[in-house]
Formats: C-alpha cells, sequence, structure tokens
C-alpha cells in the first residue's frame, strides 16, 4: 500500500501534528515526525476529523439505477468525507431479503471508494403488513444491524413492537421514519402560517411528535434499541430527551438540511425544497441546532436522496421528495455549528463519524485517530469558501438546495483504511476492498 506523511495537520481542530499512515494505519502522529513516506501533504491549515459515518444514505441501487448507483453515491461519499454509508432499504426490488442486501454490499466492496452497509427493510416490500427476514439479513454477508421503511412509517404499533423484540436479539436497531400517514394525506410542506399562505397541503409536527412518543414508549416497553431518523421538530427533541433522561435506549439524526433551511423557501414553489419531513420554522431549526449541541440529537445524517432532472423539474404538487447531500454536509455542519459556537472540531467528530458508527455497530469506524487505529481520515479545510456548483458533483443527481450558495469548507483529502479515495479535492481511482 502507498504510504503517507501528513505534516502539521489539525487533529480535531487542534494543534498541528503530522501523521504517517502505512500498511492501512496510523503508524505514527507526533511533531517533526523523521519517516518515510511514498507521498507527504502539507496539511497546514486543514482539519483532520475521523472518516464520517453516514447513517441515511440513499444509493437507489438496484432499480433507480437513473438516480444514483452504489458506484457514483460513494464516490459522492468519498469526495463529502464519509469513509462509510448505510444504505436505504427503498430500492427495487425492496431491501428486505439476504440476497438484495448482499448484492448491495457487493456492489459497495466493489466500488471501494467507502464501507457501505445495507439497511434492511423492517417489513416485506414497504408495506407494513409483515415482518421482512431480519434474522436472514443479519445473518448474511451483510451483517445488518439496522432496519428500517425510510419513505414510509411503520405505523402498526404491533408491527413496530414486533420488530423491536426480534432485533433484540442480535442488537439490532429499528430506525423509524416518523410519520402518522393519516395526519399527512396530501402533506406537501410544513403545516403552519406559510402552507396557509400558500394554499398547501399541510405536515403538520404532530404526525412525527406522535409516532416518536409512541415508539420510545415501545422501545422501552420491550428494551430494545430505537433511532429516530431525520428528527425535524422542537416537539421531537423534547421527546427524544425526555427518553433519554429515562436512560432508555433511543437514539436520534439531524439533516444538515434541517439545520439550515426553513419554510420560508417554499414561497419561491421551487421544488428542490420539497423534502420528507418537510423544511420546518426557524424555531425548530433553533432547536434543532441546540439540541445537536448538547448531545440530545446524537447524529447528522445527510438522507441523501439523489432524484434525476424530470422528478424535480416539475409542479411542485407532483414533485419528488428529497435533495442530495453527502458532499455538502460537512460544509452545512461548519456553517451552522462551528461558526456558530455550537461546537467544536471534536463535536462535530462526535455528532458525525463515533457515535453513528456505535449507532450502527460498525466496529472497525468512527475510531480515534490514534496509533494503530484504521486510517480512516478526512482533511478539511475549514477556511474555504465558495458557491456550490452541482455540475461539479460525483453524485449522478443535481437536487441540491445550496446551488450558487456560498458555504465555508471543503474535503481536502479522505483516506479509507489507509487507501486515498480523495487527494487534493479530487476523486482517486479505486478498486475494489474485496
Amino acid at each position: 500500500m502507498t504510504s503517507y506523511l501528513i505534516r502539521n495537520a489539525q487533529i480535531l481542530g487542534g494543534a498541528p501534528q503530522d501523521l504517517h499512515i502505512a500498511d492501512g494505519v496510523f503508524k505514527a502522529i507526533g511533531t517533526g515526525l523523521a519517516v518515510e513516506a511514498d507521498i507527504e501533504i502539507d496539511a497546514t491549515g486543514l482539519v483532520a476529523l475521523p472518516g464520517l459515518v453516514d447513517l441515511h444514505t440513499h444509493l437507489r441501487e438496484p432499480g433507480r439505477e437513473d438516480a444514483e448507483t452504489v458506484l457514483t453515491g460513494t464516490r459522492a461519499a468519498a469526495m463529502g468525507g464519509f469513509t462509510a454509508v448505510h444504505a436505504m432499504a427503498n430500492t427495487t426490488p425492496v431491501a428486505d431479503t439476504a440476497g438484495v442486501v448482499e448484492q448491495v454490499w457487493r456492489l459497495g466492496q466493489e466500488a471501494g471508494y467507502c464501507d457501505v452497509q445495507p439497511v434492511g427493510a423492517v417489513t416485506v416490500g414497504l408495506e407494513g403488513k409483515q415482518l421482512a427476514e431480519l434474522g436472514a439479513m443479519h445473518e448474511s454477508a451483510a451483517g445488518v444491524r439496522v432496519f428500517s421503511d425510510d419513505g414510509k412509517c411503520v405505523d402498526d404499533a404491533v408491527l413496530m413492537r414486533r420488530a423491536l423484540e426480534y432485533v433484540k436479539a442480535f442488537d439490532g436497531v429499528v430506525a423509524q421514519h416518523a410519520q402518522e400517514p393519516r395526519l399527512t394525506e396530501g402533506a406537501q410542506m410544513n403545516e403552519g402560517q406559510v402552507s396557509g399562505e400558500l394554499g398547501l397541503g399541510g405536515w403538520p409536527a404532530v404526525a412525527e411528535e406522535s409516532i416518536i412518543a409512541r415508539d420510545v414508549l415501545l422501545a422501552a416497553h420491550v428494551g430494545s434499541r430505537l433511532h429516530v431518523c431525520h428528527l425535524s421538530t422542537a416537539g421531537s427533541v423534547e421527546i427524544v430527551r425526555w427518553a433519554k433522561s429515562k436512560g432508555w435506549d433511543v437514539t436520534a439524526e439531524v439533516t444538515p438540511h434541517h439545520l439550515l433551511l426553513t419554510d420560508e423557501l417554499v414561497r419561491t414553489y421551487d421544488p428542490v425544497y420539497k423534502v420528507n419531513p418537510p423544511l420546518r420554522t426557524a424555531e425548530d431549526v433553533q432547536a434543532l441546532r441546540k439540541a445537536l449541541a448538547d448531545g440530545t440529537i446524537d447524529a447528522v445524517a445527510t438522507d441523501h436522496a439523489p432524484h434525476p432532472a424530470e422528478d424535480k423539474d416539475c409542479e411542485w404538487a407532483v414533485a419528488a421528495m428529497g435533495m442530495v447531500g453527502l458532499e455538502t454536509a460537512l460544509s452545512v455542519v461548519q456553517q451552522t455549528m462551528v461558526d456558530t459556537g455550537l461546537l467544536n472540531w471534536e463535536g462535530v467528530a462526535d455528532r458525525m463519524s463515533h457515535r453513528p458508527a456505535r449507532i450502527g455497530r460498525l466496529t472497525g469506524q468512527g475510531r480515534p485517530i490514534s496509533v494503530g487505529e484504521p486510517a480512516n481520515l478526512v482533511l478539511f479545510d475549514p477556511a474555504y469558501r465558495g458557491a456550490v456548483n452541482p455540475e461539479s458533483f460525483a453524485t449522478r443527481s443535481r437536487n441540491t438546495p445550496y446551488k450558487g450558495l456560498d458555504l465555508p469548507g471543503r474535503v481536502h483529502a479522505t483516506f479509507l483504511r489507509g487507501r486515498a479515495t480523495v487527494l487534493a479535492g479530487e476523486l482517486a481511482e479505486q478498486g475494489g476492498l474485496a
């Protein structure tokens, strides 16, 4: 393997140090290291973070390769500083069997840009009627530990209870898309003042909060692990905070776009802002930032949701929901959390690497930048500022809400177990991981 000597990197934003990477691990860390390496990198001014882990990525393959493939999605992940992503189950066919999750896992191995951990469906076909092959997916080569019907809510309380009971046997977790379907029929955006003025069907906060309240109680009753996907309201924060105060095994994630954008943007009628759960109010945004800062919200997860142009370049009412997010996530977190003083870089590493890896039980990811640890690393330039240009993205889709927006920071390099996936801001050539 190629060895690297990285000079003057600021580990977690601290004092500059050198890092020697060889044989897939951190061989030495210190100042003025006198070691030989194949490639030397000047990292002056760059922050070194452990490789990021995304709990919520839509890679679309199999079935919607026109929007994304495992290869293009993992290239986008590497460009965003991610060394592992959890691939959601709403593919075609649905990832509800051992065969499909193994297919996605092997495609990730072949691509070589980051670890791809498939998420298994909770119910067959995401239809909410019967449990999928949870045990078989866990026992497969993919070793599935996270299960979600994301895109749809497991709204049947009995099925949700059974799923929580089942995954407890192998320390799995059910990741719930909290959306009461009867309260969101015909919903187009957040229910509130803006939806009233625009005459668009409202998606009320209580539709999210009622499911979370039910599910934390179920998780406590069963003694199992619950993870709340893309939490988006101030009320949801309070429910999760209460559940954690009880000592229940509940975790939650927030997306970058819910940390920055509000429902006021829907006044443009630009479908790029159409997402599920919807953009909420400025008050919700502030509550989410505070909850991420104090640890009530455990992780930032992108909910990277690529769509082909025709699914977004249309009328608001018929447009698909979702935004791409892998390549801009760290920049948005810098703007909303670091530059505002709510989190330091150590906190970012915790919320975007350590905790997501722990929730997903990825033992080789989310590790500290220490001698002997796997060299999963991102070098990030926080001083950079530039307009977002979706045409430069590695993802196959361009549905970003940040087009033309000035965002801080960019990824300079990403390393996956000592192999460079990104160098000098450009994708490196990769073989497989197998």
